[in-house]
């Protein structure tokens, strides 16, 4: 059960970053979800853009990473850490992933402004020329999204396993110190 809490926390997490990162990316560029996507969704509102790929775009990201955070904090014999604790760590992660996001769409902005990158066909051709550097702009942001939370998860993963054996040797002493 408190594997379950564990992934469910973690897609919860991942689908609420994606749905607060869609609001305002589709108000950036709408074209990014209304032609750089499949037509999933019969809309032209951001909003609902926000909401919908916010959704469909992050709650398989979350899935994953919960099974690996679940599996790093609560198998084997030493100390469990439970939903809890990672919370906290969770939120921060997110936190900086948001943080890279923004970065990286500033980063292509700009670049885009200075004609560094550019779209390719056939979305150049689609995509309406005046919209070329706002759909730039989601995309890195975007893009950096999927990198920063695939490297944040690794991490989140790679700190469970270290923070359970420290609180393991923790949690010997005191046992030792007891006898």
């Amino acid at each position: 059960m408190r594997f379950l809490a564990i992934i469910f926390l973690c897609v919860a997490a991942a689908v609420v970053y994606g749905v607060v990162h869609d609001q305002i990316t589709a108000r950036i560029c709408v074209e990014y979800f209304t032609i750089g996507h499949p037509p999933v969704f019969q809309t032209n509102d951001p909003t609902l853009l926000g909401l919908g790929w916010g959704i469909i775009a992050t709650w398989w990201v979350g899935l994953p990473l919960g099974v690996a955070l679940a599996v790093s904090s609560r198998l084997g014999s030493r100390p469990k850490i439970g939903v809890q604790q990672l919370a906290r760590p969770l939120v921060l992660m997110l936190s900086c992933v948001g943080l890279l996001a923004l970065l990286a769409g500033l980063a292509g902005h700009f670049s885009a402004k200075r004609h560094w990158v550019w779209l390719l066909e056939p979305l150049a051709s689609r995509i309406p020329a005046d919209k070329h550097v706002a759909f730039l702009t989601d995309l890195w942001a975007h893009s950096a999204s999927y990198i920063g939370g695939f490297l944040g998860g690794v991490t989140l993963c790679v700190w469970a396993v270290f923070r359970r054996k420290r609180l393991g040797i923790l949690a010997a002493q005191q046992a030792g110190e007891k006898k």
